[in-house]
């Protein structure tokens, strides 16, 4: 065989996507056509795979809506994990919770989080076990996270957390309520911006210690 026919590349289709690249590109659409208008035809095409590659993988819509959702939920969280645990490490408490609210207010309020969000209710009657998965792997996870970091804070006599699961929920809702709920329901909502979102948190911090912290964390 020539060197020529050596180097030369096999014919054919390029390889496809897989994985979570495959699963990425399944979001994209889902998102872009709603699961109504979305089909099988148009992930395979984008992914440059054959409809029956995606079948094998995912064997109907349903199962490839399901692992996307729950693709999704799961990077969100690997995401926020290590903020939230650092915030159990925070000598600062004002300015750890500064951090962590910070970090909510750029990912829980972004738009590709959004959408993802207006996405799942929108479906959540015709497929109400992912809404709760997504509930459950999300919202109520993260907030059990929190919670951890709080009793470890309460542990080092830096807060005093007699509920931290209690603690955590208004920390987040105190964080997120407002700005969540205008952006999801109202229409035409534009975001706040960094100003506001910046006095918020100081807000924020400052109602959650005056019930949580000690003397030393105002």
């Amino acid at each position: 065989m020539s060197t020529e026919a050596k180097g030369r590349r096999p014919r054919g289709r390029p390889g496809g996507s897989a994985g979570a690249d495959l699963l990425t590109i399944a979001r994209d659409v889902f998102l872009a056509q709603g699961y109504p208008g979305a089909t099988m035809d148009q992930v395979a095409a984008r992914a440059r795979i054959s409809k029956q590659t995606l079948y094998r993988e995912y064997p109907s819509k349903e199962r490839l809506y399901a692992a996307v959702v729950r693709d999704w939920v799961d990077r969100g969280y690997d995401a926020m994990r290590p903020h939230t645990q650092a915030l159990a490490q925070s000598t600062d408490i004002r300015a750890g919770l500064l951090r962590l609210a910070h970090v909510l207010h750029i990912g829980v309020l972004s738009e590709p989080v959004l959408r993802m969000r207006s996405l799942v209710a929108t479906e959540s009657t015709q497929f109400p076990d992912v809404a709760a998965d997504y509930v459950a792997r999300s919202w109520t996870r993260n907030t059990h996270l929190l919670a951890d970091a709080l009793t470890t804070l309460a542990t080092r006599g830096l807060i005093k957390a007699g509920d931290a699961l209690v603690a955590a929920q208004q920390f987040t809702w105190l964080v997120l309520g407002d700005p969540l709920n205008r952006l999801t329901l109202a229409a035409r909502s534009e975001p706040a911006d960094v100003g506001e979102l910046a006095q918020l948190r100081e807000e924020a911090v400052a109602t959650f210690l005056s019930r949580y912290g000690l003397p030393a964390a105002h």
